[in-house]
């Protein structure tokens, strides 16, 4: 492995945002950046990468790389929180352990851009259908914790069985996040070489700058996050950790043994490293009530998306680039 990626990833100016931003919030700064402006930030940022991915697919087709790398993210938002569950149940009941199966079992949007920016300042091509991999993977592993927890616990939470799926399946697969990544693709696939140009200067040219303020934002909420990391123990530390490897190391393999590209490989690593701090959060929240917050948002928040956006991004490349 190559320590040369991880130095350079660490001076690249979206991750020195994000390091700003935790030493504010640790220095006691008042900085801040309002959340209205926060989520529209983020909006963007999926916005232009969907767009980016759709136009992308339109001009190299549909193959069967794409389908077998589409088939790998589907199913690993499914496996990764079964074997995790069962790993977490060894030290946590039924709730905390679905919760956080289902955090490692869905991804981090923020993540993959971070991972797509790194990928463009080394030169690295990957496929546009990979936003359509994140996109799809946001959802299954949130109705697999959820269902995992439930059928090992006797406690319905005092709701009834419709209400509890017709919301869960809504907050999974109609979250603001998958809504604007697939529509953003459609319409970028629809519009193809016509629909790109017009938006580029828009949608393109300003996504580093963007990039940069949103994970400074994000590191004053993670510098946050870190603060309650005591509740978690050592284990789930540890997890929080490990897992990402794990997942990412995971996912190089497969890759590697279905042909992908290098960028696709790089992307697929990513999004099967990372945990999530958003979908998940707000799903579990009402399906699993009894699930602590205080566990599995810092552990994704406060542990693992540091991890990924400083170390994580250059060591899945650096596989990559070794096996590759």
């Amino acid at each position: 492995m190559e320590l040369s990626l991880i130095a350079e990833n660490l001076l690249a100016a979206p991750v020195l945002f994000f390091l700003l931003g935790m030493a504010a919030t640790w220095l006691g700064s008042d900085l801040d950046v309002p959340q209205s402006i926060a989520r529209g930030l983020s909006l963007y940022l999926l916005f232009s990468i969907g767009i980016h991915g759709g136009y992308e697919l339109a001009e190299s087709g549909w193959t069967a790389g794409m389908l077998s790398i589409l088939g790998v993210a589907v199913l690993s938002a499914i496996i990764v929180p079964i074997w995790s569950f069962y790993i977490l149940r060894q030290f946590l009941g039924p709730n905390d352990a679905g919760a956080i199966a289902a955090t490692y079992g869905s991804i981090s949007a923020v993540t993959f851009v971070t991972a797509v920016d790194f990928l463009r300042s080394n030169e690295v091509e990957f496929g546009g259908y990979m936003v359509a991999a994140m996109a799809l993977m946001e959802s299954p592993s949130i109705v697999v914790g959820v269902l995992l927890a439930r059928l090992s616990s006797e406690d319905g939470n005092g709701r009834p069985k419709g209400e509890l799926w017709r919301r869960l399946f809504q907050e999974a697969f109609l979250n603001g996040a998958v809504v604007i990544l697939l529509g953003s693709l459609l319409i970028g696939l629809v519009t193809g070489d016509k629909g790109w140009p017009s938006v580029e200067p828009f949608a393109g040219a300003p996504f580093k700058g963007v990039l940069c303020l949103f994970l400074l934002e994000m590191g004053l909420g993670a510098a946050r996050q870190v603060k309650a990391l005591a509740k978690c123990g050592p284990f789930l530390l540890t997890f929080g950790i490990v897992a990402p490897i794990v997942h990412g190391t995971g996912a190089v393999l497969i890759a590697r043994l279905i042909g992908a590209s290098a960028g696709d490989a790089t992307l697929l690593a990513v999004l099967c490293g990372s945990a999530s701090y958003i979908a998940v959060p707000a799903a579990v929240r009402f399906a699993l009530p009894k699930a602590k917050p205080g566990l599995y948002l810092p552990l994704s928040l406060g542990v693992t998306f540091p991890f990924n956006v400083s170390i994580g991004i250059p060591l899945y490349y650096a596989l990559v680039t070794l096996l590759w």
